[in-house]
């Protein structure tokens, strides 16, 4: 165990240290003493944007398997990300693409991370109260309520005015370089309290490998952990997905390669590692579409294609439960 522990250590030290270098590469590249004043102001903002969303996805993917006992899913099987995006749509319905709700992204986020959180509560009343504690039942309720909010977002859009619907469109698709400055600075607090609250109950997570019925025998409250994880996943979605879009298979890929890097149960080392290793494939990634592509493609594009792949392989190797 004391060498397994090690071994972790170590591959967290090569991917923080990846981390750093891909962020002092970002920032520093190509600086001189003309042009740093403009290049910082926007490189700092997009990097920062990139990590946060990075470390947000990353756990909260990985916590959303863990509870639900199953590697191919992620909080956006719970339409999270279509809600979002519906949140949006409605905004701009309802108020125009001008309105102070639109335009000031602190009040948006704001009103995205309490409508998604509302939904989250509402949902988990009505599963635990009426259902059978089955976890599947969640799921199909987050699938239907994913297609819903899909299916209403592109009815109000096909009804939008066309003006309006390009200040809907920037949000619908993930991107690095249409960082809300103000918004990165705001979801970084949020950020570190999240988690440090899912650290905090690292131990309870580890258990959770156990499944539902062993984790109860040994005390821990799998109706209040559940409600309190899939909750905060709902803040960390909202948190990527208002910084850089929704990107479908990011979170599957990641979890999947975390898992398979590291030969260990506990979360404090699992959750670390993924977050390192989705910052880390941002940062790089986008590196290279930028330099070696000449942004010929989107980042986004690419991820979802390898995530896809991944996805059926999963499928084909029958670990999806």
């Amino acid at each position: 165990m004391i060498n397994k522990q090690i071994t972790d250590k170590h591959k967290m030290f090569i991917l923080l240290i990846l981390c750093i270098v891909m962020t002092a590469l970002f920032i520093g590249y190509g600086l001189t003493a003309d042009n740093y004043q403009y290049f910082l102001s926007r490189r700092i903002p997009k990097v920062l944007a990139m990590i946060i969303a990075g470390l947000a996805i990353g756990m909260a993917s990985f916590c959303f398997q863990t509870i639900t006992n199953n590697r191919i899913l992620t909080p956006s099987i719970m339409g999270f990300d279509s809600l979002y995006l519906l949140i949006q749509v409605l905004v701009v319905s309802l108020f125009g693409g001008l309105s102070m709700m639109m335009t000031n992204a602190v009040i948006n986020f704001s009103i995205s991370v309490i409508l998604m959180m509302a939904f989250s509560f509402i949902l988990f009343l009505l599963y635990f109260r009426y259902s059978a504690r089955n976890i599947i039942s969640l799921l199909l309720l987050g699938v239907i309520f994913g297609q819903l909010f899909q299916n209403g977002s592109s009815f109000l859009t096909m009804l939008m005015d066309p003006d309006e619907f390009a200040n809907v469109q920037a949000n619908m698709f993930a991107s690095f370089n249409n960082i809300h400055v103000e918004l990165v600075y705001w979801t970084l607090p949020v950020l570190i309290l999240v988690t440090v609250w899912l650290f905090n109950i690292h131990r309870t997570l580890d258990v959770y490998l156990l499944d539902q019925d062993n984790a109860t025998s040994l005390g821990v409250d799998i109706q209040r952990t559940t409600r309190s994880v899939l909750l905060l996943s709902s803040v960390l979605i909202a948190i990527s997905t208002a910084l850089i879009g929704p990107i479908m298979f990011f979170g599957l890929l990641i979890t999947n390669l975390t898992r398979e890097w590291l030969k260990t149960y506990q979360h404090k080392y699992l959750l670390t590692v993924c977050g390192l290793m989705s910052v880390a494939t941002l940062l790089t990634g986008q590196w290279i579409i930028e330099k070696a592509f000449g942004f010929e493609t989107t980042l986004s594009v690419v991820i979802n294609f390898v995530g896809g792949i991944y996805f059926l392989f999963l499928l084909l190797r029958s670990k999806v439960v």
